[in-house]
């Protein structure tokens, strides 16, 4: 008998932990993170995601949104109202992205396999997970920043300190603020996600609380909203109506992985229409009110302060100075900044780490779960620079616009596929099986027409997107299309996918049912059964749902 190696002893030591009662085993395609979510794990509730919506919704990331449009040249008026649209269509798309997570309780990881192929499922995978890489970056410097916002209402000195790095633009407090930020997502990030509605919670009490303290500041200290209600708009490019495209997108655009990962968390739900009513209501009103706080609070600030400040904890830094480090204004600060904090780790869960740790389990499921993934993803965040896309509120704006040019096509795609084509049927087993026996091998792995219908929706605002980055004074009419890449990209694709599969229609549609009741067991089915006809597939995919 042959002694396995170290190397092979290493590999083994590494691999995902199995359920004493798992249906299922470790492979190339099935872990315990991406099967279908058993019963005993679907612990969400319909509060539980008003309370999700509470996070996804009322954060920083909302808050910033929409004061940047002030500083992007919109009205106060103008930005509210790119801020309802771009809330009422998130709202829509998470619960058309969430269903296949209500009926059959799998991630989009999982998901895009029938979509895409089994072996093109890794490219909406790790486009996303690049997309995420960025956004987890972002939040985390955010985070960081607010850690160096708290602890400097204790010590005034780190408050005050200005030294910097990475060529100035990184101050020295802030990455010291990451550091701290990152040892408290690693330790949050334990909590299995099934678990994490109490902690939820806590950290949507706390933001809360801050949001209600800096509009009570912001609207006693000017007896109203402020001066920039009454001021004209001063667009930065274009139109006004082109910049409120442009808000409306960057809207979409920041919340597009969220609503196009919504069957991430919509899998943990104990019933169906569980998510719904919060998706349709606690989503918009969330994200509108935490937006038009931030605006209010913004215009307000300006006259107090005499700046445009659209970061919460950059204004409460300058708040402490503005009342000469006073015992009560560091008070005030350390307890809005808390929430500031809870906020962050709280919006880097729910939308970055949890579903992207479930796409990198789906990269090596052998090997990687949603802890793991994450640790990782938050590794490349640091990685990823984010004080560099943060300078200013046009390149903020770019960033998140950029995101939506490759989430849209995604999601119209998924949405045609899952809806239109399929009509909510697939067939579970299959989604597991890494070769020519699934129905959803299609090419050797890979389905074209996905393929296709995704370049035909990016190919429109790619070029827009290219100049606005090489040049942020460049404007037209790529630009423009641009500006309202997320419905560009989204309808293209959808409309592209959709006549594709009219054309030539995908094998296996029609084959599974429509709902995942019970459990199965998951894995490789022996390569035995390759070649099976339409017929013969069609019934093996029945006994294989029948209880």
């Amino acid at each position: 008998m042959t002694t396995p190696s170290l190397v092979d002893r290493f590999l083994k030591r590494i691999e995902v932990p199995i359920d004493a009662d798992a249906q299922y085993r470790n492979d190339h395609w099935t872990n315990r993170d991406l099967i279908p979510m058993p019963a005993d794990r679907r612990t969400y509730k319909i509060w539980s995601y008003c309370i999700y919506w509470c996070i996804s919704g009322m954060c920083i990331s909302a808050y910033t949104t929409g004061s940047t449009l002030l500083a992007y040249g919109l009205t106060p008026q103008q930005a509210i109202g790119a801020l309802v649209i771009g809330a009422l269509c998130a709202g829509i798309l998470s619960v058309a992205c969430g269903w296949m997570g209500e009926r059959h309780h799998i991630g989009f990881t999982v998901a895009s396999r029938f979509t895409w192929g089994m072996r093109g499922a890794y490219f909406p995978v790790i486009i996303r997970t690049f997309t995420t890489i960025f956004w987890d970056g972002l939040q985390a410097y955010w985070g960081g920043q607010a850690v160096t916002v708290t602890l400097g209402s204790i010590i005034t000195g780190l408050a005050h300190m200005d030294d910097t790095l990475a060529g100035g633009i990184l101050l020295t407090k802030d990455l010291i603020g990451m550091i701290i930020y990152y040892v408290f997502f690693i330790s949050i990030m334990a909590i299995p996600p099934e678990r994490l509605q109490k902690p939820f919670i806590v950290s949507s009490i706390l933001f809360g609380g801050t949001l209600i303290g800096l509009l009570a500041w912001a609207v006693s200290n000017v007896n109203g909203v402020g001066p920039m209600f009454k001021e004209p708009g001063k667009p930065v490019h274009g139109s006004i109506g082109w910049s409120m495209m442009f808000g409306i997108t960057s809207i979409l655009g920041a919340w597009g992985g969220g609503t196009l990962g919504q069957s991430d968390w919509t899998r943990y739900a104990n019933r169906p229409y569980a998510p719904t009513l919060s998706q349709l209501i606690a989503a918009p009103v969330t994200i509108i009110v935490t937006g038009v706080v931030g605006i209010i609070v913004t215009s307000c600030a300006d006259q107090i302060i005499g700046e445009v400040i659209w970061q919460p904890f950059e204004l409460l830094g300058r708040i402490q100075d503005f009342y000469g480090d006073s015992p009560k204004a560091r008070a005030g600060v350390f307890f809005a900044g808390l929430g500031c904090v809870c906020a962050q780790l709280g919006i880097s869960i729910v939308l970055n780490s949890v579903s992207a740790g479930m796409d990198m389990a789906g990269l090596q499921p052998k090997y990687l779960n949603i802890r793991r993934g994450a640790y990782i993803l938050a590794a490349a965040g640091i990685l990823s620079n984010p004080w560099q896309y943060l300078s200013n509120a046009s390149t903020f704006l770019t960033v998140l616009s950029g995101f939506g040019i490759f989430l849209a096509p995604f999601t119209g795609i998924m949405l045609a596929d899952y809806l239109v084509i399929r009509r909510c049927i697939i067939s579970l087993p299959d989604v597991y099986i890494g070769n020519s026996s699934s129905i959803y091998w299609y090419f050797h792995g890979f389905h074209w027409r996905a393929l296709l219908a995704w370049i035909v929706g990016v190919f429109p605002t790619m070029p827009g997107f290219v100049m606005s980055v090489r040049n942020p004074e460049t404007y037209n009419s790529w630009v423009r299309t641009f500006n309202i890449a997320f419905f560009v990209g989204l309808f293209v694709s959808f409309t592209a996918f959709w006549l594709v599969c009219k054309i030539s229609p995908p094998p296996g549609v029609g084959l599974g049912t429509g709902y995942h009741e019970e459990d199965m067991r998951f894995g490789e089915k022996e390569s035995s059964v390759d070649g099976s006809s339409i017929e013969e597939k069609q019934e093996a995919v029945l006994d294989f749902h029948t209880v």
